[in-house]
């Protein structure tokens, strides 16, 4: 029945048009209350994972191993609960803009070689490098959210540095 009605309206021909994305984007759509339930639900994991990360630092031998998977576990979660608000095409077109490319691209790339470091070149002190990479380029990732909070910021250091 809802083909026949495409069909008669004319939609048909603009619903071939569109491409796989925009189906599945149309086919996942959320409710704004549902919406909220998902950014909460996968906001507080992530912050839970970075908090337990943080315990588990002091733990010895397997502490700074279960610090680095957490904590990045956690920025991935916080990262992704974003989506959940504006919806998953929408929040990458953003992360994609000019404003925010470089910082995506070295937040994600801090993320990735933070896992590397930590189970591939076993290297612990190049992991927490990396922790600490992923700490101030996720902030400056989520100020370019902030209307002039970036050119705040840098107005206030080099204030500082003079």
């Amino acid at each position: 029945m809802d083909k026949l009605k495409s069909v008669l309206s004319g939609e048909e021909s603009r619903q071939e048009d569109r491409n796989i994305l925009q189906i599945v984007n149309e086919a996942s759509t959320l409710g704004w209350g549902t919406r909220i339930k998902g950014f909460i639900a996968c906001f507080v994991v992530g912050a839970a994972c970075t908090v337990l990360g943080v315990c588990m630092l002091f733990l010895p031998r397997i502490g700074l191993t279960l610090f680095i998977v957490f904590y990045t576990f956690g920025n991935i979660c916080a990262l992704c609960s974003t989506m959940f608000l504006m919806g998953p095409m929408k929040q990458l077109k953003r992360m994609c803009d000019k404003t925010r490319a470089l910082a995506t691209t070295i937040m994600i790339t801090c993320l990735v070689l933070t896992l590397c470091a930590a189970f591939w070149w076993k290297n612990f002190g190049l992991a927490l490098l990396f922790c600490i990479l992923q700490i101030l380029s996720f902030s400056w990732y989520s100020l370019s959210y902030i209307p002039c909070a970036r050119e705040a910021i840098m107005k206030a250091v080099a204030i500082c540095m003079k």
